[in-house]
């Protein structure tokens, strides 16, 4: 029997298994061992003996995959030739720099002489014009250049003459006489030719130093709260203060008024009071609506039977502008005894709306208040005592001529007055923005109103409550006391002359 083959491993594949039985040669190796040594040798020398010359050197940099970055400063191709070049015994590029910079900068000078911009044509103008300039300034020839050299810098010196024109004459003149105001002192130096006089600076740069240094820095203790934004609030109130003049209402409107009187203004903001106090609505709101019906009737006539449907709208319209939750226009035609359907409500907002040019940003003064309350330590009673006298502005139609801010620093100055809490000191002035001397028209119409018989019974009785610390019932019991002492006998007689004694407060129920 033949021998078992069972001793051939033939399981075993791996070329590189060092414990094979066995090593098998592949067709692979069998075809390599057969080359003869000449051939081998040539394909191992042949990677050292091609030559590339300059010509295939930029042809192998077009094939795909790769770059030609000689513009971006590579070298890399330079190099590649320099080998080869070297090889060759030929010179090496690295003897003549001067063909390394070129070749390394062909593309960008092939890119700037395809692109010309217009800018470079501009500025060889530009050049151009200034090398004229400079052959301007050159001295002039003999040769008939004279006469065009002389225009040219008559040109110049006529320039100069207008620059010389546009100063200020005060440089070139001597100074006037400067207006004299009380604080200064004249100071006059007499000499031959003029009279000079020097006004004291000193004395007032100190004078405004003092009155800062007086005043104490209240909004560096909110620096931290952004609720406060303490970074904006002088620019905001500056803003508040631009927007003052531009909302303000025509003082005489009631000229061009054929139907209504002033008396009758008072006895509307009266009854819209016991509205807004019957729908708990926030003090601005009041103040919006009442500004609302000036600027409408500033530029509206209506007529006496319109005229609380206009006040019924400018509170509709406040409470949307100023409430979160305002109330619905039901409940207006219901305070108004269904004098007026929903549908005129409605038709009249959109006229008034159209009127006013939907500008609602009335500065309100109870802003203005809250600022100087800061000033004032937040003191309850000033406060409360400040938004009563801020609200007589509503019903008497001569603080109409006056700012927000200015009531807002008359109401806060007479109630401190009236509680006795100190003198409107320099820190009270700086975040009113209004002095004493200032405050004093404002000041005298407030006691004015105050001295006289209660003519708005739902305005008088909204502060006659303890909610409102009675402000009502004290601050008239301070004026029929001391209001002699305020009060001149002209203020007196104007101040009866613009107001009518027999004013009836209107009912409860409404009107």
């Amino acid at each position: 029997m033949p021998p078992v083959r069972a001793a051939r491993h033939r399981a075993v594949n791996n070329e590189n298994d060092e414990n094979g039985g066995t090593i098998r040669v592949t067709r692979a190796k069998a075809a390599a061992l057969a080359v003869p040594d000449d051939t081998s040798a040539g394909v191992a020398k042949k990677p050292l003996a091609t030559k590339k010359s300059a010509a295939n050197v930029s042809n192998t940099s077009n094939v795909p995959g790769q770059r030609k970055r000689a513009a971006l400063g590579d070298v890399s191709n330079v190099t590649k030739h320099e080998m080869v070049d070297a090889k060759d015994g030929k010179k090496s590029l690295l003897n003549n720099p001067g063909l390394i910079s070129k070749a390394q900068n062909a593309g960008v000078q092939k890119m700037a002489a395809k692109s010309k911009s217009p800018r470079q044509i501009l500025g060889a103008k530009d050049h151009n014009k200034k090398t004229a300039g400079e052959q301007l300034k050159r001295p002039a020839s003999g040769s008939g250049v004279m006469g065009p050299a002389k225009k040219r810098n008559s040109g110049t010196t006529s320039q100069r003459t207008s620059t010389k024109e546009d100063t200020p004459a005060s440089e070139n003149e001597p100074p006037k006489k400067h207006v004299i105001t009380r604080t200064e002192e004249r100071v006059t130096v007499e000499t031959k030719e003029e009279v000079i006089v020097e006004p004291p600076q000193q004395e007032t740069d100190e004078a405004k130093d003092a009155f800062m240094a007086a005043v104490a820095d209240l909004d560096a203790e909110d620096i931290d709260d952004p609720l406060m934004v303490a970074e904006y609030v002088v620019e905001i109130f500056e803003y508040l203060q631009e927007l003052e003049v531009a909302t303000m209402p025509n003082p005489e409107y009631m000229d061009h008024q054929e139907n209504l009187e002033w008396h009758l203004r008072g006895v509307l903001v009266d009854w819209l009071i016991e509205v807004h106090t019957r729908f708990h609505l926030l003090p601005e709101t009041i103040f919006l609506a009442v500004n609302i019906i000036d600027r409408f009737l500033s530029a509206r006539v209506v007529e006496l039977d319109k005229l609380q449907l206009v006040g019924i709208t400018a509170m509709f319209i406040a409470s949307k502008y100023e409430e979160v939750l305002s109330p619905h226009v039901q409940n207006f035609k219901h305070v108004a005894d269904d004098g007026f359907s929903e549908e005129e409500i409605l038709k009249a907002e959109r006229f008034v709306l159209a009127a006013l040019n939907y500008d609602l940003s009335y500065p309100n003064p109870m802003n203005f208040l809250r600022r100087i309350s800061k000033a004032d330590n937040y003191d309850i009673q000033t406060r409360t005592l400040g938004k009563y006298l801020l609200e007589i502005s509503l019903l008497d139609h001569r603080f109409m001529k006056y700012h927000p801010s200015h009531i807002a620093a008359a109401s806060m100055y007479l109630s401190r007055l009236i509680l006795e809490r100190g003198e409107w000191d320099a820190t009270l002035t700086h975040y009113s923005r209004y002095s004493e001397d200032q405050i004093q028209p404002v000041f005298k119409l407030m006691v004015d109103y105050l001295r006289r018989p209660v003519t708005h019974e739902a305005f008088f009785k909204k502060y006659a409550s303890k909610k409102f610390l009675k402000a009502s019932i004290l601050t008239r019991q301070w004026a029929k006391k001391y209001h002699p002492m305020y009060l001149d006998e002209e203020d007196n007689v104007l101040g009866a002359r613009s107001i009518n004694a027999p004013i009836v407060a209107p009912s409860a129920k409404g009107r």
